[in-house]
């Protein structure tokens, strides 16, 4: 009688445990989520699109972009801009060699695709208009009043 005795206590005291892991499961859980910090909202920024001035040339130069206006640049824009930003292009200068050496860069290396027959447009422009320049950093001086320091 009491072995029969003894596993029913046991089996109700398993049966308890059970249910008290289970409610301290459920209570932290609620602990949890009642407590945590809201993950911070992130508000959409009206951004303003216009249109109206992207095809804007001031000065001989692509307002939006940067770029010389010169035959070939809609392509170079076209091509080039859609996987980096014009500056990277504004900002070299290189010999036609050296454009065509870059451009053969990124079709190796960072999966640009064949430019058909806008590459010889785009290496026309470039060479043209992204060419190394004679002038150093800053032209001599040359209209300086020297004097001894004494």
């Amino acid at each position: 009688m009491e072995d029969k005795f003894q596993k029913q206590v046991s089996a109700f005291s398993k049966v308890l445990l059970s249910f008290l892991v289970l409610i301290l499961v459920l209570f932290g859980g609620l602990y949890y989520w009642a407590n945590r910090t809201p993950e911070p909202k992130i508000e959409d920024i009206p951004v303003e699109e216009s249109t109206e001035d992207y095809d804007k040339i001031e000065n001989g130069i692509h307002v939006a972009t940067g770029f010389v206006d010169d035959e070939g640049m809609e392509a170079t824009i076209q091509n080039c801009t859609s996987c980096h930003s014009a500056k990277l292009v504004t900002q070299n200068q290189m010999s036609r060699e050296g454009w065509k050496a870059t451009i053969t860069w990124m079709q190796e290396t960072q999966n640009l695709w064949d430019l058909g027959a806008n590459e010889e447009l785009i290496l026309n422009y470039l060479a043209k208009n992204y060419a190394p320049t004679d002038k150093g950093r800053r032209q001599n001086l040359e209209t300086i009043e020297w004097y001894e320091l004494k």
